[in-house]
């Protein structure tokens, strides 16, 4: 038997998550009261098994807590992905842990880092376009197969999750870490490969002008991923945080902007016009040339108002607020996608993640047993100075 945090569907506290993700309650008393009204469960479950021989068991040994998780346990992400989950599920889809069996050049206890993505080869089913072309992120078959409906690991019913002592893997999802790179190091690959993935979405020309919004995990990674696999020219991060700001320019942001300001000093940097509307915020005629929304999607608004004529916007993360889309019309603007990882993505994060910078990034380390004081602190991660949350299963 194992400890597990399960979700389990239910609508009356998806509704209270969002009431209170939505009030007027600020920072860790917020996140408190969202995670004791989360459908989370903290269960004893037999080990679960792997479904066929290309499988192993991975004894989890860190799990991170995403953006993306928190917003499911307060009820702002989409309900677009609920018909791509399974109940219930284990969350936890950042992984580093330990084999169990033996596999083909992967022998037990191998430390490894889990590709979360639950595509074609995972589910052994006839490769679709997308996976057959690399792009298992894309795959159109995460509904099939000899798994349960799951985009992720840690959205599906069969494999288990992070957030437990063990779960299921199969062999493509499974990445060897090197020696040289600590748990905590290792932990960061995930989001990492996200980051560079993100990145390799939009041509970014020789000296082009970039604002990352955000400056939470995803900001940090991508600003990290811009100066390390690209030759943009100025790169302008916009943060909330002072410690997020320390970060940002220990990673070689040109400028480090406030949110509250953020727009005038882009106006000056750039060369833009800034315009007042009647009614919401202000924008640039003019603006960087591409622009990374790193926020979860709350920061497309302000995204989309800081680029040029024909720029690009990337949106990296689920967005869960409104948005106008005036701007992408008007200036003509390319929105763009940025989901999970692809092929070359994990080998290039495992490379970048012992970057010196990243090493104290993973600064809150919780057991399953205190799940309630994870999340709350995860949720107000940026008031409190941190950058990663994490759970250890090992110390229940």
């Amino acid at each position: 038997m194992i400890l597990t945090l399960e979700y389990h569907r239910s609508p009356a506290r998806y509704q209270a998550g969002r009431a209170v993700s939505g009030s007027a309650l600020g920072g860790r008393a917020a996140g408190l009261l969202a995670a004791n009204l989360a459908p989370l469960r903290l269960l004893t479950r037999p080990e679960p098994r792997p479904p066929a021989a290309d499988w192993t068991r991975v004894r989890v040994l860190l799990a991170g807590i995403c953006g993306s998780d928190l917003g499911l346990l307060t009820g702002r992400n989409s309900p677009y992905l609920s018909a791509l989950v399974s109940m219930p599920f284990t969350p936890g889809h950042e992984v580093v842990g330990v084999t169990v069996d033996d596999l083909p050049e992967l022998p037990r206890g191998s430390r490894v880092v889990l590709d979360p993505v639950l595509g074609c080869r995972p589910r052994d089913v006839p490769p679709c376009r997308a996976c057959a072309g690399g792009a298992h992120n894309r795959c159109d078959r995460i509904a099939a197969g000899q798994v349960s409906p799951g985009l992720q690991t840690g959205f599906c019913a069969d494999t288990g999750g992070g957030w437990s002592r063990m779960l299921v893997a199969h062999r493509s999802q499974l990445h060897p870490v090197p020696d040289r790179l600590d748990t905590e190091q290792a932990l960061l690959v995930e989001p990492l490969a996200c980051a560079i993935h993100t990145v390799r979405r939009v041509a970014i020309a020789d000296g082009a002008s970039v604002v990352v919004v955000g400056a939470g995990t995803v900001g940090l990674l991508t600003l990290l991923a811009l100066r390390e696999h690209t030759r943009a020219g100025p790169v302008y991060v916009i943060a909330k945080h002072p410690h997020q700001r320390d970060r940002a320019a220990q990673l070689g942001a040109t400028e480090v902007l406030a949110a509250d300001r953020a727009t005038r000093a882009l106006r000056r940097a750039t060369g833009g016009f800034l315009s007042r509307p009647d009614r919401g915020p202000e924008f640039l005629l003019g603006g960087a040339d591409v622009a990374f929304d790193c926020t979860g999607g709350s920061g497309l608004d302000i995204t989309l108002r800081v680029v040029r004529a024909g720029g690009t916007v990337l949106l990296s993360g689920m967005p869960n607020a409104a948005v106008d889309l005036a701007p992408l019309w008007f200036r003509e603007l390319e929105l763009v996608g940025g989901y999970a990882s692809g092929g070359r993505d994990f080998p290039d994060a495992l490379e970048l993640a012992g970057a010196p910078p990243l090493r104290d990034y993973v600064d809150a380390v919780y057991p399953l047993s205190r799940w309630r004081d994870a999340i709350g602190h995860a949720t107000a991660a940026g008031r409190l100075g941190t950058v990663k949350v994490a759970f250890d299963p090992t110390r229940d």
